[in-house]
């Protein structure tokens, strides 16, 4: 298979139509990724996993209760595929091909235009983890990996690290040209691990 070099960005999905393809336990999961980035979801599939009829009968999805038809990318920003099936998978790639519409299919990267990452996410924090479609197994696990390594005082760290740079600019200076890297090599990162955050500012005013 020819490696996915692709181009990595966050899109910024909130308020689009986004179409999933297929309800099952994997199009489930990608319905909840997207309602949690803010997109209006339309889910077109013969058939609803339990959590799928839950979130249609609550009003957050709208539900097409059939097989896919291209004219259902008409309007849409985006779509997923999670069905399984590789003719479906081509069909909605072909038909987004044709309206301009980015498609990921599941574990299809033949299909897409755009592949998914695995994400950790501490707060605003955000990693993405891509093998270029090699191998989600060995994405999925350095993820977790990462997870565990990337505890809630990379949150609190980043609070203080934001509350520097505005401190900075409103004093005039450039926070480009601040030594960023002192401060985090100085130990701010074990200061905030034992709650000691006025030490954790102090020893980063004086590192910048």
């Amino acid at each position: 298979m020819t490696p996915l070099a692709g181009y990595p960005v966050n899109l910024l999905v909130a308020g689009r139509r986004c179409i999933v393809v297929g309800a099952g336990r994997i199009g489930a999961r990608k319905i909840d990724g997207l309602l949690r980035a803010g997109a209006r979801v339309h889910v077109v599939a013969p058939l609803l996993d339990p959590e799928v009829e839950r979130l249609r009968d609550e009003g957050a999805i709208t539900v097409s209760q059939r097989p896919f038809e291209p004219a259902d990318l008409d309007g849409a920003w985006l779509a997923t595929t999670a069905t399984g099936d590789r003719t479906v998978d081509h069909a909605v790639y072909a038909a987004g091909q044709e309206r301009r519409v980015w498609v990921n299919s599941a574990d299809d990267p033949g299909n897409c235009s755009f592949t998914l990452m695995s994400v950790v996410r501490r707060g605003d924090i955000v990693v993405t983890i891509g093998t270029n479609g090699r191998s989600p197994a060995l994405a999925t696990w350095l993820r977790d990996h990462v997870r565990e390594e990337m505890g809630p005082e990379y949150e609190t760290l980043l609070e203080v690290l934001s509350e520097a740079r505005e401190e900075m600019r409103a004093a005039g200076r450039s926070s480009e040209t601040a030594d960023w890297r002192k401060a985090f090599d100085s130990g701010i990162l074990d200061l905030i691990r034992g709650g000691r955050i006025p030490e954790a500012k102090e020893l980063l005013r004086a590192c910048l």
